[in-house]
């Protein structure tokens, strides 16, 4: 004869282990249910005894919640991005592209003429934020732009390098912006110190 504590101890062992590896034999099991069910839908043979039937209802239910677990966790479900979550994202690119171009901006003979060139290669997965980031309402309808001089600082900010009795600036007219769908792009121009 059992207990009530035997009998509630052993419930609670069942329902601790159906979290663990068994829950995946139980998905296995159902999915190999669908399998068959989906195979002969009008002969398959529903069991007569209710608890057989209810047992194979719930782990019919308990697979389709892990599957729609699976695909919420997948990211094939993605939500598009706020407009404070593009703006957020694309001024963590344009710091980087400042940064970079900045790095570059070192004095030089060329300098003098303001003819010394920079180049940045950037990468930007999303295209709506580097859209964002470059004023454009939506992502690049182009592969290469020239974007005048004063635009470009508009958008990404004011470059400009201190050095010893001087200070370097962006010299060229326009900047020339190439973007590939691969969310590679590169910004290139020339600098040189302020006339």
């Amino acid at each position: 004869m059992t207990s009530l504590s035997d009998s509630t101890n052993s419930k609670k062992r069942k329902s601790d282990a159906s979290t663990g590896s068994k829950a995946k034999r139980a998905r296995t099991g159902a999915a190999a249910a669908v399998d068959a069910i989906l195979a002969n839908p009008d002969s398959y043979d529903v069991p007569e005894d209710k608890d057989t039937a209810r047992k194979l209802l719930v782990e019919l239910a308990e697979y389709a919640r892990s599957l729609e677990g699976a695909l919420a966790t997948s990211g094939s479900a993605v939500q598009p991005k706020s407009k404070e979550e593009l703006e957020e994202a694309a001024e963590k690119v344009r710091k980087a592209a400042v940064s970079g171009i900045k790095k570059q901006m070192k004095w030089k003979d060329s300098c003098k003429t303001g003819t010394a060139k920079w180049s940045y290669d950037g990468i930007c997965p999303d295209p709506l934020v580097f859209g964002t980031m470059m004023g454009l309402g939506g992502p690049p309808k182009f592969k290469t732009k020239k974007i005048p001089k004063d635009e470009f600082e508009n958008l990404i900010g004011d470059i400009s390098v201190p050095v010893r009795y001087d200070e370097l600036i962006i010299t060229s007219k326009d900047i020339n912006v190439h973007w590939k769908d691969s969310g590679e792009f590169k910004f290139s121009g020339s600098y040189g110190r302020i006339r």
